[in-house]
């Protein structure tokens, strides 16, 4: 299992509104699409104004395709033009697992 790190720098004060949009739209949209959210989170010390969020895949090729398929929704493609004049800047980590993550995921249940 790899995890998608996704970070988004908003316009200041923009946060809340942001996130308020992505619960009332963007959220239906997403989640069953790209499948398992391992979280949502608004920075409140380092830097701010920024809104992170993560998403596990079995795979890149997992990824790529449930990324294509988000990208090619016509409600998503709504959705991201309502919300992208927030964002300021994206940034966008691929995290590997450590070995023993693999086991503690499996006691969990994960896969």
């Amino acid at each position: 299992m790899i995890v998608e790190e996704r970070i988004y720098t908003l316009q200041a004060g923009q946060a809340g509104a942001y996130i308020a949009a992505y619960e009332a739209e963007g959220l239906a949209i997403q989640k069953p699409i790209l499948g398992r959210m391992v979280g949502y989170y608004a920075t409140e010390f380092g830097p701010l104004n920024q809104v992170v969020h993560m998403w596990a895949y079995e795979s890149l090729a997992e990824r790529t395709e449930r990324r294509a398929r988000l990208l090619a929704d016509p409600g998503w493609k709504a959705y991201a033009a309502k919300v992208r004049p927030m964002v300021i800047t994206q940034e966008n980590k691929l995290l590997m697992p450590a070995p023993f993550m693999r086991v503690l995921w499996q006691e969990q249940g994960m896969p």
